[in-house]
């Protein structure tokens, strides 16, 4: 792959200053094709999945056209749900970081509208919205478009597939003839097409094609973790297998930095390569690595070419790669030269998806693995000592040694067995403070299909003009497939007849139908709560006994009642 940095790109500094902040050192492949378009002023057609860099493929240029002196709206972009929204914005955010006076807001179905109009009046000059509430606005007229000069549609295919092509049409019809008009799309169906040939003139069309990928013979496993406990999966991992030399991967610089930190802290042998290290520095890190003095180095996929170790017993995902080619290079580091050798991802959330993209595309098995417990790590430490002191007695005159032990055997109510165990604990260190409590195996990346498009954009539900529209209990019954698949449990919904207006939390009805039926409190699902009542999920085989131990219960004084929701996922109408 042929290396464009930030640098070449022609960015203000502001901007060049917020991508070196966030840790980037190189464009992505969609990043380094479509900036360039849309600086140059050009209409664009952008194909790319999820996860390839896009927003800032669109959000640079479009920051790049913002006069912060102007506080007006000066560029729109719509996305099909609320979680992207906010996302997006809080991306856009931090590219804007440093360009004082511009303001970007995110305004979704779901949100109090009287608060996004407050913030629309303050002056803000990028609005990142779904396509519903995005029109609501317009017709109030707290959102004005007759300055803007940049609109974006990111996810457009997703927006279509949800209806919202009528919305985008009126958007797209009221803003100004003199603009510049921004789609991004994961496929390309004629709907698209009809889109581009209606709003955009004579667009460019930039498309991050996958090349055809040849994996080496590496095992390959991934692992579901949360994110505070990256650090300590990767660690219980290096214990578990002890790699002599093994390379960790991180997506940013910022993020080698911290992780060296954090395993440096633990006591691990670790080093980190990254750009802003100087060639002096750089080789200093590799020397260590090579002759072993560094056991576990810790880079970026941009510091990481030109690695040539035959020796690397081990490579970490500990951030899943934006392009399927960066997985490719990165596992290839080893199972050199005939050698095995293996790979290990940390999956986090919806990460879950992209890696199954990558599997797919790279034609190749990643399997998935549960989380070592403790206990497996403290029976390898313990074979490890042990290993250690049978070397030790085969080879070294101990004599000196016994004689001082004896002695103070004597002088203590100890047996040998008590004083070799007590040393055992000693040489194996503290057990790690950090809890772990989900040891279950990660779901398999082949049955993801079944249910990963609903999950994968975390869709709010919410229909053109912010009522839900019928989409929550379609996004439901896919949630609730994946949750059954996840948990092993089948699961029963119920209706609580107090919500928000009652000043209930979540964790109050947790509480509640953990305390009362005696179930854990880890089983029990999602809790969707609404101003007058609340659906809370247990395992089906629990119902009845949550059902019976509520039939009295408080929830902070109240009285509640729980009964089966009676539409299967929608919930009762009221």
């Amino acid at each position: 792959m042929e290396t464009v940095r930030f640098e070449d790109l022609n960015l203000n500094e502001e901007i060049l200053r917020a991508v070196a902040e966030m840790g980037f050192e190189e464009a992505s492949p969609i990043q380094a094709q479509a900036i360039p378009a849309q600086m140059e002023g050009h209409d664009m057609i952008g194909q790319a999945q999820t996860g390839t860099g896009k927003t800032a493929a669109f959000g640079i240029p479009l920051l790049e056209k913002i006069d912060p002196e102007n506080k007006k709206l000066q560029a729109i972009v719509l996305l099909p749900t609320r979680e992207l929204a906010i996302q997006v914005a809080e991306e856009v955010r931090r590219l804007a970081k440093f360009m004082h006076g511009i303001k970007v807001l995110p305004v979704y179905g779901g949100q109090d509208i009287v608060r996004q109009i407050r913030s629309l009046k303050d002056g803000t000059q990028v609005v990142i919205g779904t396509p519903g509430r995005v029109m609501d606005h317009m017709r109030r007229k707290t959102i004005r478009v007759d300055q803007v000069h940049t609109v974006v549609l990111d996810e457009a295919d997703e927006m279509l597939n949800m209806g919202f092509l009528e919305d985008m049409e009126t958007i797209l019809t009221q803003l100004p003839e003199e603009r510049q008009t921004i789609m991004f799309s994961a496929t390309m169906p004629p709907s698209i097409a009809d889109i581009a040939k209606k709003f955009q003139k004579d667009p460019v069309m930039v498309r991050v094609v996958k090349k055809e990928l040849t994996v080496p013979k590496v095992t390959q496993y991934y692992y579901e973790v949360k994110p505070k406990n990256k650090v300590e999966v990767l660690c219980r991992l290096m214990d578990l297998y002890s790699p002599k030399l093994s390379v960790v991967f991180c997506n940013t610089k910022k993020g080698v930095d911290e992780l060296v930190q954090a395993l440096q802290g633990r006591g691990y042998f670790a080093e980190g390569l990254h750009g802003d290290l100087k060639q002096e520095q750089r080789d200093r890190v590799m020397n260590g690595f090579r002759n072993g003095r560094t056991e576990i180095l810790v880079a970026t996929d941009v510091a990481a070419r030109g690695i040539d170790v035959d020796d690397v017993e081990a490579v970490f995902n500990y951030d899943i790669p934006q392009d399927d080619e960066y997985y490719v290079h990165r596992i290839g580091r080893t199972g050199r030269a005939g050698r095995e050798g293996k790979a290990f991802s940390l999956v986090v959330g919806k990460e879950v998806y992209k890696l199954r993209d990558i599997q797919r595309y790279c034609k190749t098995k990643i399997i998935p693995q549960a989380i070592p417990s403790l206990d497996d790590i403290t029976d390898i430490k313990v074979e490890k000592t042990i290993d250690q002191v049978r070397d030790l007695l085969e080879s070294s005159d101990l004599s000196d040694m016994i004689n001082i032990v004896e002695q103070k055997l004597i002088e203590e109510d100890y047996t040998a067995l008590d004083l070799a165990a007590a040393l055992l604990k000693m040489s194996m260190g503290e057990d790690n403070e950090d809890i772990i409590d989900n040891f279950e195996t990660a779901r398999s990346l082949d049955e993801l299909d079944t249910y990963g498009r609903g999950r994968r954009y975390g869709r709010d539900g919410y229909g053109r003009d912010g009522r839900d529209g019928g989409r929550s209990r379609r996004r439901g019954a896919v949630e609730r497939a994946a949750l059954d698949y996840v948990t092993g449990e089948d699961m029963a919904r119920l209706f609580v007849n107090i919500g928000k207006n009652q000043k209930v939390t979540p964790g109050d009805i947790l509480g509640a139908v953990a305390g009362e039926s005696g179930i854990p409190g880890r089983v029990v699902g999602s809790i969707d709560m609404y101003d007058a009542y609340t659906f809370v999920e247990v395992p089906r085989k629990y119902a009845e006994q949550v059902l019976s131990a509520m039939e009295h219960a408080k929830i902070k004084g109240k009285k509640v009642r729980l009964e089966p929701a009676n539409d299967g996922r929608g919930g009762k109408r009221r």
